[in-house]
């Protein structure tokens, strides 16, 4: 099993709603380390396009909750209860996983916390919004330009 690739339909997912244009999707679980280090930069994607970006939290809401008020998270976020219907619809093999969908098909796909990834849709989606593209991590932020999920 692989992720869905680029140019694939995407599943719609109970509970998230429609929206035209472009949207991410942030497949996570709440004891990954590499979810805990991605999440604070979340929050710039609901800057660059409020409503846009969903987290997809592998735990119970509670825990998603608690989650996004340690780790800055500031994105919405849905619950993928055991089966994990959405992680095995998104094909989810590790986490995190963000997608970008827009127009129902997958336009772009980052596994792991991949900083030229992650920028790459952030500027996406903030052009697709009507807004200046910007760069939600840098080598100045100490992060990783890379991390495994």
């Amino acid at each position: 099993m692989s992720p869905l690739a680029i140019g694939d339909r995407a599943p719609d997912l109970e509970g998230v709603g429609t929206v035209e244009g472009s949207r991410a999707l942030f497949f996570y679980k709440v004891t990954c380390p590499t979810c805990q280090l991605a999440a604070p930069k979340m929050a710039a994607f609901e800057g660059i396009a409020p409503g846009r970006t969903i987290g997809v939290g592998q735990d119970p809401l509670p825990a998603l909750e608690r989650f996004a008020q340690t780790y800055g998270l500031g994105i919405g976020t849905v619950e993928d209860a055991p089966p994990y219907a959405a992680s095995v619809a998104y094909d989810i093999v590790s986490v995190p996983t963000l997608y970008l969908v827009e127009e129902g098909t997958v336009i772009d796909v980052v596994g792991a916390w991949d900083r030229e990834g992650f920028n790459r849709v952030a500027a996406t989606l903030a052009r697709s919004s009507g807004v200046d593209p910007i760069e939600i991590s840098s080598p100045l932020d100490g992060l990783p330009a890379f991390q495994p999920g």
